[in-house]
C-alpha cells in the first residue's frame, strides 16, 4: 500500500510554500513532536477485532506485529489569536506484520483565515459527531481506513452565524482527493477473477446545522447531511461480464461535477442509467443536554447507499446506527459512557429490478451496503471507509472469500458498549466490547447467523518524573463464529514533546 511517486511529488509541491513560511518566528512556536513503538503478540485466528480496527488502517491484522512511528505537527489553533493561521504535520510509520512495511499516514498543510481552512494532503480526521475513543464510527466517513491525499475547504468546527446571537451554527466541507491503494488492490485481486480499479478519485461534502446556546439553555440540536463518492480512474476486470479478460482496463468517467451533484451513468452502463461513481451517505441527527459538569447526548446516523434511503420512498427507515453518550462529573472511576446499536439488515429489501419495456416497476432495494459493481468495495487498502461493523474486505479470506473485494457480511445487528475513566492525571483506561450478529448479505446469506464477541481492555500511564513518555497495555479478545477466537495483548511505549518557540 505505498504512495505513488507521483503522489509524494504533489505533496511535496503543496507543502513548498510551509518551508519557506516555517523560517518566521511565529511558525516555529507549539511545535509538537513524538515518536511511538507498538507491539502485540498473542494466539488465534485474527488480531483482535479492536485491535485492528478504528485505527486509521495502522491497526495489526496479525497476531504478531510490530510498527513504530514518528510524527510532527503544528495546529492551526496555535493562532487562535490571528485572522490567518497556518498549521502542518507530516507522520510516519514502518514496522513489519502489518498490512505496510512502511507509510506516509499524514502530511498536510492548513492555511485558515478566521473560520475557513483550506487543507492539502493526508490528514487524519475524527468520525461527525462521534466519541473518538469509544464509538464504533461513523457509518459513511468512520476512522477505519488510511486517510486519502485530498483538498478540502472546510469550517472545521461550528461557525456561529452571525445576527443569530450563537443559537445557530454550521459546520461543512468540501473536499477531492485521490486513492492510494493501487498496490494493494492489484495484489489482492492477483490470480483471481475479480474487479479492481486504479488512480480512483474520492469525493465528499457534508453540511450540519446546530440550533441552541448552551450559554442560555442546555439543549442543542444538531442535524445535517454528509455524502461521499468514488469515481474516475480505472477499472480492471479479472474476467469480465462477458467472459473476456480486460488486459489494459477500461477508463472511467472521471466528472468532477457528476461527482458532486450525483448524476451521470456508469461507462459500463449499456443499458441503464446511473449516477456516475460509488454514491453514499449519511442523515446525521444529535440531541445534548449540557447539565454543570456532566453532559448526554443521544444521537442517530442514517446510512444510504445510492439514492433509495436519503429519503423515505420504501417506508421509514429501519437501518442506522443509533447511540447514546454520557459524560460524567469528575470522578475516580468512570468518567464517560458510550452505547451503541447497529442495524443494516434491511437495505431498501431484497429486490433490485431497473425497469424495462416488459416491466415497466423500478424497485431501487437491495442497496449491498459498501458494494459497487465497479470499484468492488467502500475501502482504502481493504479496510472500509466507514463502520467497521460490516466486516472488511481484508478478513474475506478467512471467511472463504480469499482475493475478492467486496463486503459480502453486510447485513448485521449489533450491541456496543464503550467505557473510559481517569483514576488520576496520570493513568487513563478505557473498555469496549461489541456483540454482533451478521448475516451475510443478499447476495451471499448464511445459513446460521455468524456471531461475534469483541473485547478491548486498555490502561495508559503517564508517569510524571518522565515527562511526555507513556505506557500502554491492552488485552483483546474474539469469541465466536464470525472471525474465529483471538487473544492478543498490545504494548506501546511513546514520547510526546513541545518546541515551544526558535531563539
Amino acid at each position: 500500500m505505498r504512495i505513488s511517486n507521483t503522489i509524494i511529488v504533489i505533496l511535496c509541491l503543496m507543502l513548498m510554500p510551509l518551508m519557506a513560511l516555517a523560517q518566521t518566528e511565529r511558525l516555529g512556536e507549539d511545535i509538537q513532536y513524538g515518536f511511538s513503538l507498538r507491539s502485540t503478540s498473542g494466539g488465534g485466528d485474527n488480531a483482535p477485532f479492536w485491535f485492528t480496527n478504528n485505527r486509521y488502517g495502522l491497526g495489526p491484522v496479525d497476531n504478531h506485529t510490530v510498527l513504530g512511528r514518528a510524527y510532527i505537527k503544528r495546529d492551526a489553533e496555535a493562532d487562535s489569536l490571528r485572522f490567518w493561521r497556518i498549521g502542518y504535520g507530516a507522520d510516519m510509520a514502518a514496522g513489519y506484520g502489518n498490512q505496510s512495511e512502511f507509510c506516509i499516514q499524514q502530511f498536510y498543510l492548513d492555511v485558515q483565515w478566521k473560520m475557513l481552512r483550506l487543507s492539502l494532503g493526508q490528514k487524519e480526521r475524527a468520525s461527525e459527531l462521534k466519541n473518538a475513543e469509544l464509538s464504533t464510527g461513523g457509518m459513511t466517513l468512520g476512522i477505519n481506513a488510511r486517510p486519502l491525499p485530498q483538498i478540502r475547504l472546510e469550517l472545521p468546527e461550528f461557525w456561529a452565524v452571525p445576527g443569530t446571537k450563537e443559537w445557530f451554527a454550521i459546520k461543512a466541507h468540501l473536499a477531492y482527493g485521490i486513492y492510494t491503494d493501487n498496490r494493494w488492490q492489484q495484489n489482492w485481486n492477483d490470480g483471481t477473477p475479480n474487479i479492481y480499479t486504479k488512480n480512483s478519485l474520492y469525493h465528499s461534502k457534508a453540511l450540519l446545522m446546530k440550533i441552541g446556546n448552551v450559554k442560555k439553555f442546555p439543549l442543542t440540536l444538531t442535524w445535517g447531511l454528509e455524502m461521499a463518492c468514488q469515481f474516475g480512474g480505472k477499472g480492471y476486470n479479472e474476467l469480465s461480464y462477458t467472459g473476456e479478460r480486460l488486459e489494459d482496463g477500461v477508463k472511467l468517467g472521471g466528472n468532477i461535477f457528476k461527482a458532486f451533484v450525483p448524476s451521470g451513468g456508469d461507462v459500463n452502463d449499456d443499458a441503464f442509467s446511473n449516477a456516475a461513481g460509488n454514491h453514499l451517505g449519511s442523515w446525521h441527527v444529535r440531541f445534548d443536554w449540557t447539565g454543570k459538569n456532566w453532559s448526554v447526548g443521544a444521537y442517530m446516523d442514517h446510512f444510504f447507499e445510492d439514492h433509495s434511503q436519503i429519503g423515505m420512498q420504501y417506508g421509514f427507515w429501519k437501518d442506522m446506527l443509533l447511540g447514546i453518550e454520557l459524560n460524567l462529573p469528575e470522578n475516580r472511576y468512570v468518567s464517560n459512557i458510550v452505547y451503541e446499536h447497529n442495524g443494516t439488515k434491511n437495505q431498501s429489501g431484497p429486490i433490485y429490478h431497473d425497469a424495462t419495456p416488459e416491466n415497466p416497476q423500478q424497485i431501487s432495494a437491495s442497496d449491498a451496503y459498501y458494494n459497487n459493481h465497479i470499484y468492488g468495495a467502500w475501502q482504502h487498502g481493504g479496510f472500509v471507509m466507514g463502520n467497521p461493523l460490516i466486516i472488511s474486505p481484508m478478513y474475506n479470506g478467512y471467511l472463504g472469500m480469499e482475493g475478492m473485494l467486496h463486503n459480502y457480511f453486510n447485513r448485521l445487528n449489533a450491541h456496543h458498549i464503550g467505557l473510559k475513566g481517569n483514576p488520576s492525571p496520570w493513568l487513563s483506561w478505557r473498555a469496549m466490547y461489541t456483540y454482533e450478529k451478521n448475516f451475510g448479505s443478499y447476495d451471499k446469506p448464511v445459513v446460521d447467523p455468524l456471531k461475534g464477541h469483541f473485547l478491548l481492555l486498555e490502561a495508559t500511564y503517564k508517569p510524571k518524573k518522565l515527562k511526555g513518555w507513556g505506557f500502554a497495555a491492552a488485552y483483546g479478545h474474539n469469541h465466536g463464529s464470525l472471525l474465529g477466537k483471538a487473544n492478543s495483548a498490545m504494548l506501546t511505549v511513546s514520547f510526546d514533546g513541545w518546541i515551544r518557540k526558535y531563539n
